[in-house]
């Protein structure tokens, strides 16, 4: 299997317990997660040799945010150790018509305040086939940018393919601040992920759709990817589309276009829902994998999706399914039937 890399921020995920709201709670439950962490552990549960890139503090929350990635495969031999705290950010889980909502807590954190002598990211991307990081991670702070930017540069100097996920934050930047970060760094990337918000407000770019009413043109997408690859030279787009009806029922597909041949994915129906926090991330985990290990884009696309659907069905920001159980579903088996 292939040496993977992502680099980002593993977080504490405070929720209330089942669909309580944050008002009507006296106990938390303790999840881990954090957009490229949880590529990271999808990566590692389909079997590559995955390693998390970040800083934690040397105190046992620290300790357990690591010891959190080791228990599901990552390797944390790059994490760097020092810092005052772990970013924290609260969940509640919407339903119905309610939706969900998250509050963030994660100023300072150590990967926030970290410095470019904690790592050293030509010896990080030394021998790797694919770095993976997102549009959260330079939103954290300044210092975070500048990080992104070094650890994409190492990763061109030793040959790595790269990805991204866009993922705007607004809690984080404001769409300015975003384009004049990220713009720049689209020239290290290879494979483009992000959804028809995250094109417009992260890089200026917006289709054609009403992706709510799930007015979805395919046409209209491949134009916007063609636009993207002309100004940043892309070799792969891809989009999720969520069709948000309620917060318990959304409909989830994708689409691909690598330059040549545009594809788009069958539809699920995801309902209900139980936690859709990193369904994105999973859809980035499952993608990497099938463009590393499935020969048409049009089979790596469908066992992204499925897997991205399948986490959808998983409490906690980590995507805890087998590659095996992914192409199942990609397969056609979605009647969840026991299996004996």
């Amino acid at each position: 299997m292939s040496k993977i890399v992502t680099f980002g921020e593993i977080m504490l995920r405070l929720s209330p317990p089942g669909f309580h709201r944050f008002l009507q709670t006296d106990t938390f439950d303790v999840i881990w997660g954090g957009g490229e962490a949880n590529v990271a552990v999808s990566c590692a549960n389909y079997g590559h040799d995955t390693y998390f890139v970040s800083k934690l503090p040397e105190h046992e929350i620290g300790q357990a945010a690591l010891n959190a990635l080791r228990r599901y495969g990552v390797k944390t031999d790059f994490i760097s150790r020092g810092g005052n705290r772990v970013g924290i950010y609260y969940c509640e889980t919407g339903d119905s018509m309610r939706p969900s909502k998250v509050i963030y807590d994660r100023a300072g954190s150590a990967i926030a305040e970290a410095y470019p002598s904690d790592f050293d990211f030509d010896k990080i991307m030394k021998d790797a086939d694919w770095f993976h990081w997102s549009g959260i991670t330079p939103a954290i702070s300044d210092k975070a940018a500048l990080l992104t930017s070094m650890a994409c540069e190492a990763a061109k100097r030793n040959g790595v393919t790269v990805s991204v996920d866009l993922n705007f934050r607004k809690k984080l930047w404001t769409p300015e601040k975003a384009r004049s970060i990220m713009k720049p760094l689209m020239k290290y990337v290879d494979v483009c992920i992000g959804n028809e918000e995250d094109a417009e407000l992260c890089l200026g770019f917006k289709p054609a759709a009403d992706i709510e009413a799930g007015q979805t043109s395919g046409e209209g997408y491949k134009q916007i990817f063609k636009a993207m690859m002309k100004e940043f030279g892309f070799k792969y787009v891809a989009t999720t589309l969520r069709e948000s009806y309620s917060a318990s029922n959304n409909g989830w597909k994708a689409m691909i276009y690598d330059g040549k041949e545009f594809y788009e994915s069958k539809r699920y129906d995801i309902n209900p829902i139980v936690d859709r926090v990193g369904g994105g991330d999973a859809f980035s985990g499952g993608l990497i994998h099938g463009l590393l290990t499935i020969p048409s884009q049009e089979e790596a696309l469908e066992f992204a999706v499925a897997a991205s659907a399948l986490k959808q069905t998983i409490n906690g920001d980590f995507n805890l399914v087998t590659a095996q159980e992914v192409k199942a579903l990609a397969g056609g088996n979605t009647n969840g039937r026991v299996q004996r």
